[in-house]
């Protein structure tokens, strides 16, 4: 039986970054678990802006959240008015920290892997005949 590594975590710090960056000596586990449910959260709210990934910065007592998408105007919205609503709502959940939102385009989303297969899926809960879902992820 051969071994297997985790594509991740064999590249994390070589060719890949770290998803968090952020330490603390006490409250790691509350931290963590914080740092888990706002990652599903925003995931399942941005299903449809092609979210890549979500990175958490915690600088002294501030939150950063980087949010790299496909589509980054479906998260800002028309003048910034989706990102401030997204920001005080943020804000509600962590009380007493600066909250920062930085956006950030994927620019060849076709490469993305993570960008065609959350399309391909939404595709398929659409009810789009399979073959054609992913031949639209292969022709792009």
């Amino acid at each position: 039986m051969g071994q297997k590594v985790h594509p991740y975590g064999f590249r994390l710090g070589y060719t890949k970054p770290w998803k968090s960056r952020w330490f603390v000596e006490r409250d790691y586990d509350k931290l963590l678990l914080e740092d888990v449910k706002l990652k599903n959260e925003l995931k399942e709210k941005l299903k449809s802006a092609g979210v890549s990934s979500i990175e958490v910065e915690r600088p002294g007592n501030k939150l950063r959240v980087i949010i790299r998408t496909a589509r980054p105007g479906i998260i800002i919205g028309r003048k910034g008015a989706e990102i401030d609503k997204l920001k005080a709502e943020l804000q509600k959940r962590s009380a007493g920290k600066d909250i920062f939102v930085d956006i950030q385009e994927v620019h060849k989303p076709e490469i993305d892997a993570q960008v065609v297969s959350e399309s391909m899926a939404l595709q398929l809960e659409k009810r789009v005949g399979f073959g054609r879902a992913i031949g639209t992820a292969g022709d792009s």
